[in-house]
């Protein structure tokens, strides 16, 4: 007969996410994970396997939790502008536990830029060139760039965003604001 779980599945799962967005897939041991999840080893690994099985499960509540952002930025019609509002919502307050800096992806993305774990570096390509098609649409609506200067700049932006995730690990509200303007100026 099989145990019944006497934890949220989900629940447990946020506070795993909060843990690994904090610390890093690998700065994230699994006595850590079982003092924060409140749950022992055996049910991590009855429920998701292994750490890195708890990992995907993370990565997977983040982008959940992205989703609003997203689907605003992609339903939006006002281009650079969107973009823009992009990088406001991204660093927005009420998104995030203020304990949380950064963003959890590209802070996989860059953990994860030289490993070999290739399931979840695919899922963070497959994410950043979503991201890039995103901003190469926005830049396209307003029909004033040639295809060069719009792959150019959707490549400016992309690192600019990237920056901004880094920055919003360590820098004030000021500075990252200071930091949205100037890079939309030079666009």
């Amino acid at each position: 007969m099989a145990r019944k779980k006497n934890y949220n599945e989900s629940e447990v799962v946020e506070k795993a996410m909060n843990l690994f967005w904090a610390n890093g897939y690998e700065n994230t041991s699994m006595q850590m994970l079982e003092k924060e999840m409140g749950i022992n080893k055996f049910s991590i690994y009855a429920s998701f396997g292994n750490k890195h099985g708890l990992f995907l499960e993370s990565i997977k509540c983040y982008k959940g939790k992205l989703n609003l952002i997203f689907e605003k930025f992609k339903n939006a019609s006002n281009g650079l502008e969107d973009i823009k509002q992009f990088f406001y919502d991204s660093v927005n307050a009420k998104f995030k536990e203020s304990h949380q800096k950064g963003c959890l992806l590209t802070n996989t993305y860059n953990e994860f830029s030289e490993s070999e774990d290739l399931l979840i570096k695919e899922d963070m390509t497959i994410f950043m060139n979503n991201l890039k098609a995103l901003l190469i649409k926005k830049l396209e609506q307003d029909g004033t760039r040639d295809a060069e200067t719009v792959q150019k700049q959707a490549n400016f932006l992309l690192l600019a965003k990237h920056g901004l995730a880094a920055a919003a690990r360590v820098n004030t509200q000021q500075e990252i604001e200071d930091y949205i303007e100037i890079t939309f100026k030079n666009i």
